[in-house]
C-alpha cells in the first residue's frame, strides 16, 4: 500500500557547540539565560514548532549539543531560524556548527512507496 500523500513536517538537526561565554556561566545562570532570553522569543515569534535537546559533549569534541526541531512546514522552520538569530543563543552562547534539515522518508513520498527504513523492534 503506497505511503499517505500528506505534507511531512520538516525536521532540523541543529548541531551546536558551546562558547566560552556560555561555559563561564553557572548552570543556574545558563538555565535562566535560556528561560528568559531564548525560549520567550521562540514562543512569541513562531508557531508550529517543537523541539528536543540532546547533550553530546561526552561523545564529540566538534559538537556539544544537538537541538532537534520539528516544524509544520518550511515557512515555520525559516521563521524559527530568523527568531533564534535575534537571540544570544545564535553565535553568542552557541556556535551553530551545522544544520541538517530534511523530511522523514522523503524518498518514499517522492515515489509513492512505503518507507522501508522505519524500524521498530
Amino acid at each position: 500500500m503506497p505511503a499517505e500523500q500528506t505534507t511531512p513536517p520538516v525536521t532540523a538537526f541543529m548541531l551546536i557547540k558551546t562558547t566560552p561565554e556560555w561555559l563561564a556561566m553557572t548552570p543556574e545562570e545558563r538555565v535562566d539565560a535560556f528561560a528568559t532570553q531564548v525560549i520567550p522569543a521562540v514562543k512569541a515569534g513562531t508557531t508550529g514548532v517543537r523541539s528536543r535537546f540532546y547533550d553530546t559533549e561526552f561523545y564529540s569534541t566538534r559538537v556539544t549539543d544537538v537541538w532537534v526541531w520539528e516544524a509544520d512546514d518550511h515557512a515555520a522552520y525559516q521563521l524559527l531560524v530568523d527568531v533564534l538569530r535575534e537571540t544570544p543563543f545564535w553565535d553568542r552562547y552557541f556556535e551553530v556548527v551545522d544544520l541538517l534539515v530534511g523530511t522523514e522518508n522523503g524518498y518514499a513520498r517522492t515515489y509513492g512507496l512505503d518507507a522501508v527504513t522505519t524500524i521498530s523492534t
